[in-house]
């Protein structure tokens, strides 16, 4: 009998709270740096995460998802891999505005989006539904390059939002309940079966 495939794990977490965090804006393919409070919230996490024994980490190559990784790296030293397919959402023309902004210049195109569900796309940005494929696909391939390992994966609330999601069977509604509690690691685990959650918000970063 063939040996069966290791089960690949992940680790998803996101960057740091950056300025446009603090200001509510939104930042899509556009940056911010980490505040101060985000550099200090990092270098609290890489504490607690060093406790699950990682073998490498994956990055979206975004500034602050780098700089988020390369703070936790400090003190993990793993090997790091960036990828742009762990991008969060690109917004379009609405990246750097607040949603009440968008409120007042387009309330009822943004009233239609966000009863788009995964079809949600801001003018000029791109579906839910393509931030899926994109980083599911960076996934796989990272399951396919190390299988067996233990991956952290540092890249966006949109991202996280689009794979949980999906494995859930959600549909991206407003009327849908909030499950994604903020600052989490939330576990994947796929094997010759594909992708299932593990747990969702599975430890909080800060360790309370």
């Amino acid at each position: 009998m063939q040996n069966q495939p290791k089960a690949t794990r992940f680790g998803l977490i996101r960057h740091g709270e950056t300025l446009f965090n603090r200001q509510k804006r939104i930042q899509g393919h556009s940056d911010s740096p980490l505040t101060t409070t985000g550099q200090e919230q990092v270098a609290k996490w890489s504490r607690m995460l060093e406790a699950f024994h990682w073998d490498r980490m994956l990055a979206s190559d975004i500034g602050r998802a780098v700089q988020t990784a390369q703070l936790i790296n400090t003190r993990l030293k793993l090997p790091l891999v960036l990828d742009a397919r762990l991008r969060e959402q690109d917004w379009g023309r609405w990246s750097g505005k607040t949603v009440s902004q968008i409120k007042q210049q387009q309330p009822q195109l943004l009233d239609r989006q966000e009863r788009a569900g995964w079809e949600f796309c801001p003018p000029d940005g791109e579906t839910r539904q393509v931030v899926l494929k994109r980083s599911l696909q960076a996934l796989e391939d990272a399951a396919d390059r190390w299988p067996g390992d233990r991956l952290l994966v540092v890249t966006h609330e949109g991202v996280i939002k689009c794979l949980i999601y999906h494995l859930l069977g959600r549909k991206f509604l407003p009327t849908e309940p909030p499950i994604i509690k903020p600052y989490q690691l939330h576990r994947l685990v796929v094997t010759t079966g594909g992708f299932q959650l593990e747990a969702l918000n599975a430890a909080a970063l800060s360790g309370n």
